[in-house]
């Protein structure tokens, strides 16, 4: 199959759902297919590129040059409607790879939209969060709890609070329109958790959709050359968190529940410092920047456990895949897509966001228990195999298949079917 990649986001610039499109492309390349990339434009970046076997394109879009709009310059997303720049570089690149299948990641699907009418490829479409139904794409109301649904009352001015009123206005009625034409053009979903295909109206609705996991590479657990960074590590067998340090992901409710704990390891967190980064941290937690990925994959290697207390509902943690893969169990949150990924007391624990004591309580038992931690690590490892790329990409591209089938785009797939397997990152 000729396969067409669509990403806002691609390395140089790394991220979670970067990594996967990555690899997707790598692992779809292996298997023999033809594998093309349109990403973004990133500064200092070639306009084409080979990465491995996969040809990467990356384009210009209108509103990516308008630097006032974009809070981080390196990352100028994609809007959720069509960008008329940007529409026109993917119908060039569309005529030039001449794809089977688009598989669009992120909001970069509303700019292909309008062109799906004049070609014969097939459209997928990836959802990483909840950004078919929600501006903000993390399904939180004003940023403290979970949302019950859309409504304009609701949305506006909770958007408004997150990018200002005029941009609020532009990506919240933009973002709506798309997906409405999303429901009735895409030819698949795949959602990458159960919740993120409930709170996005997959269950209701009427969209044919698959719940399948995001992946870790085959060979994820196969540690490369040690980075000179370890060396700043505190000796084997303490407490990991990886990732941005907000709210979101529960910091300050980890740090309140370490605070707690009797006798324990030191607490090392890996990840972005941003505005809501806490300030002050207990005795004994050390905090380090964003790492490269190898370093992060020897620290899992070298922690006791891990944990993520997140508040929000993560679509589909890749930091849970990585410790299980590294033959470690995590204390995560019993919320969005970690109760596909965490079998509670068979691979790791859940806890209930937010709560602080249940927090403390589990990690002291893991602290005390280590019979029982061993036990959970030696599940964790042998059942991450039905999350690494052999599994996974079977199914994507049974998906491709599928949708290339005469009269692939019938009834929409029930919410049973597709969760024969983990269904989160």
């Amino acid at each position: 199959m000729r396969i067409l990649l669509l990403s806002q986001f691609y390395p140089p610039v790394i991220g979670g759902e970067e990594r996967h499109v990555r690899n997707l492309g790598a692992a779809l390349a292996q298997r023999g297919h033809r594998v093309s990339v349109g990403t973004l434009m990133h500064p200092g970046s070639p306009d084409t590129e080979l990465d491995g076997a996969v040809r990467v394109h990356r384009l210009r879009g209108a509103l990516q040059r308008l630097s006032g709009l974009h809070t981080d310059s390196e990352r100028r997303h994609a809007p959720p409607f069509p960008d008329p720049e940007l529409v026109l570089a993917l119908k060039r690149l569309v005529a030039k790879e001449r794809p089977d299948i688009v598989h669009a990641h992120n909001w970069i699907y509303a700019s292909f939209l309008p062109l799906k009418a004049l070609g014969g490829a097939r459209l997928v479409v990836t959802l990483h969060d909840y950004g078919l139904i929600c501006a903000k794409k993390n399904f939180m109301h004003l940023g403290t709890h979970l949302c019950s649904g859309p409504a304009l009352a609701k949305c506006l001015p909770c958007a408004a609070g997150h990018y200002g009123a005029v941009k609020a206005t532009a990506t919240t009625f933009g973002n709506w329109a798309s997906s409405f034409a999303a429901r009735r053009i895409v030819d698949r979903f795949i959602a990458v958790s159960h919740a993120v295909a409930r709170h996005s109206g997959l269950y209701r609705g009427g969209a044919p959709y698959e719940v399948i996991p995001n992946f870790v590479p085959d060979d994820v657990g196969v540690l490369g050359p040690e980075d000179p960074c370890l060396r700043e590590l505190p000796g084997d067998g303490f407490i990991l968190f990886v990732g941005d340090m907000m709210r979101l992901k529960g910091i300050d409710v980890l740090l309140k529940a370490y605070a707690g704990l009797e006798r324990a390891p030191p607490l090392v967190l890996i990840g972005r410092r941003v505005a809501d980064t806490p300030t002050e941290f207990p005795p004994n937690v050390r905090v380090f920047s964003t790492w490269p990925h190898s370093a992060i994959m020897h620290a899992w290697r070298r922690s006791l456990f891990g944990v993520l207390p997140s508040v929000g509902p993560e679509a589909c943690a890749t930091v849970i895949m990585e410790a299980m893969a590294s033959g470690k169990t995590v204390v995560a949150t019993d919320v969005g897509g970690m109760p596909d990924l965490v079998d509670h007391g068979e691979t790791g624990l859940l806890v209930p966001p937010g709560d602080a004591p249940a927090l403390a309580d589990a990690m002291q038992t893991l602290l005390e228990d280590r019979a029982w931690l061993a036990r959970l690590e030696a599940t964790s490892l042998a059942r991450v195999g039905r999350l690494k790329a052999g599994a996974v990409v079977t199914r994507i591209e049974q998906v491709y298949r599928d949708v290339l089938r005469p009269a692939a785009k019938g009834a929409a797939v029930p919410a049973h079917q597709g969760s024969g397997g983990p269904s989160c990152r």
